[in-house]
């Protein structure tokens, strides 16, 4: 429990001392394209030049055509994304609003990225204030970020009817008072899953502790060892080997 501890310690006084304008990557890429992205727009940040009216109109009708292959348009993207330039960030904003049905989506995830970026680079110049990045794998919604959390029973024991009705009421009633929004709540036969929203500098450990206690003062029927991620939700099959290895686990008590 102590290097759980010290990871949420550490987590939560990573943001209370930031002081600037907080973006949130809301769309969920997958970390290893973000690492992919931000690699690649350092190695062509010098290639950068101010874009001539023709230029714009090039790119513009280079990301529609067909015929041009993923890495072209990824290149157009992050230049664009580093140009500047507000109607590059329009022509983005328009891309990722409107994508083609057809269209890769790492090619989407990769717009994404360069909307960020080409906010941020906007706001900074425009504003003078520090601009404060934050990406996830799951992303998350103006000043908030989107964890998934998994709660196991206490001993691995069914959940009765009640128990159920106390887990959906305290839930509601305890993670809303902490600003937080529930996007998923999944009753399993022995296990919880919950996909919410919770503000930045808020203490998540907390806050999952407190909604625990509260649905425990019925029953002592949840354990008060949890898993807690940012980077992607657990399949089915991943749920399903915790459940088995620690479900029984009664040390969380």
């Amino acid at each position: 429990m102590k290097g759980q501890d010290d990871v949420f310690k550490r987590f939560y006084e990573s943001f209370q001392h930031m002081d600037g304008h907080f973006h949130i990557l809301e769309h969920r890429v997958p970390v290893e394209q973000q690492m992919a992205y931000f690699t690649y727009s350092d190695r062509i940040r010098k290639e950068i030049c101010e874009m001539t009216d023709a230029g714009y109109e090039r790119y513009m009708a280079d990301l529609k055509h067909d015929e041009r292959s993923i890495e072209e348009k990824k290149h157009i993207l992050s230049k664009l994304a580093l140009s500047k330039q507000v109607r590059a960030y329009r022509l983005l904003e328009q891309y990722v609003q409107h994508p083609d049905p057809d269209l890769d989506p790492e090619l989407v995830n990769w717009a994404y990225m360069a909307l960020m970026e080409s906010r941020i680079t906007l706001e900074s110049e425009l504003s003078g204030e520090k601009q404060i990045y934050i990406s996830t794998g799951l992303g998350g919604k103006k000043q908030k970020l989107r964890f998934y959390v998994l709660i196991l029973s206490f001993g691995g024991e069914p959940f009765f009817d009640y128990q159920r009705k106390v887990i959906e009421k305290e839930f509601g009633y305890t993670l809303s008072r902490a600003d937080c929004e529930i996007e998923r709540l999944s009753i399993g036969d022995k296990y919880v899953e919950l996909v919410f929203l919770v503000p930045v500098k808020a203490d998540l450990k907390k806050i999952l502790e407190n909604v625990i206690r509260e649905c425990n003062l019925y029953g002592n029927f949840l354990s008060e060892i949890f898993t807690v991620t940012n980077v992607k939700e657990l399949t089915p099959e991943e749920v399903g080997q915790i459940v088995e290895k620690y479900g029984h686990d009664k040390a969380g008590r």
